[in-house]
């Protein structure tokens, strides 16, 4: 029989990585690596860096362009065709460079720039809510097990059993006089936080007995102290890919909530919003559909092109499963 060489200290285990992380190697230190070699990748991120500069710069855009997103301009739409927009391509023209919106005369590049401002603060937020408080239960369940184990995990059953969609509808048209955006991050943080809780359970539960856990503890580490310092680095990794594919069903989220009115109200921009408002006017200014549903694509796809690389590049296996 031939012997089988043992495995060089540090090497990694079948179904690993194809490129392991260098010792001392942080998730984001890995991720930046891994990144650089994938071109597609690298275009998602310069998208999605795009949108974001887009939503933090929305004012200084909109005055750019010279209108602002709630300002009407009656001479852009024919009066005498239903306030159709003049002019080709839904009245795009040096004044207006995306269009302008039918009836109105609202510009829509400074409500399409705005709306992105609003869409990415709700997703950005929410997925902050549901991180930290799933990462919390998380580690929680997973490291103090027994009782405590019991008692989260069942909340993560009850909350994921919710019809999520239908109380998100009925909580938000009920409340009248409340900030929609944080109204609206509340709600979609309330729904979830347990998939991520999950996950990290999961890993916490791998962690909890690794030899430098039980070497912190029996050095006098207290609870805090390994939370902290030993289980929460090694579960960063998973965190960090689960977050990044979070951004864009949160993104579609408060998009379909704004679809069906419950969302953020006029005259606040919103792409879901302008997208419901343009069904009647697809037929005749289908620009006014194409360009919010456009953007609405391109973050969507950017967000998620980059969540899959992370994810595969910081937990493979959670990738495989």
């Amino acid at each position: 029989m031939t012997a089988t060489a043992p495995a060089a200290p540090g090497a990694a285990p079948d179904g690993a990585a194809e490129h392991p992380a260098a010792p001392g190697s942080s998730p984001w230190q890995l991720a930046r690596r891994e990144l650089r070699r994938r071109p597609a990748v690298r275009v998602s991120l310069a998208v999605v860096l795009l949108f974001v500069l887009m939503a933090v710069a929305a004012p200084w855009l909109s005055a750019l362009g010279g209108w602002s997103p709630e300002e009407f301009d009656k001479s852009a739409v024919d009066p005498y065709l239903g306030g159709l927009p003049l002019g080709d391509l839904g009245g795009i023209s040096p004044e207006h460079w995306l269009g302008v919106e039918p009836v109105t005369g609202r510009d829509l590049f400074a409500r399409v720039v705005h709306g992105a401002q609003v869409s990415l603060t709700i997703a950005f937020a929410a997925t902050a809510v549901v991180v930290v408080a799933g990462t919390a239960a998380g580690i929680a369940a997973g490291y103090f097990g027994g009782r405590t184990d019991a008692v989260l995990s069942r909340l993560m059953d009850l909350t994921m059993s919710f019809p999520s969609l239908i109380f998100m509808i009925a909580l938000l048209s009920v409340a009248k006089d409340v900030d929609r955006i944080v109204l609206m991050t509340a709600v979609i943080g309330l729904f979830g936080w347990p998939g991520i809780a999950r996950v990290v359970r999961g890993q916490t539960l791998s962690l909890k007995h690794r030899e430098y856990v039980d070497a912190a503890r029996v050095g006098g580490a207290g609870p805090w102290r390994i939370l902290t310092r030993e289980v929460l680095p090694g579960v960063a990794g998973p965190v960090i890919a689960y977050t990044t594919l979070l951004v864009p069903g949160m993104i579609s989220t408060e998009a379909a909530l704004s679809y069906l009115g419950v969302g953020v109200r006029p005259p606040t921009p919103s792409w879901g919003q302008m997208i419901a408002e343009s069904v009647a006017f697809y037929e005749t200014d289908p620009m006014y559909f194409v360009i919010p549903s456009t953007f609405l694509f391109l973050a969507v796809l950017a967000f998620t092109l980059l969540g899959d690389a992370l994810r595969d590049i910081l937990d493979p296996r959670g990738g495989r499963t």
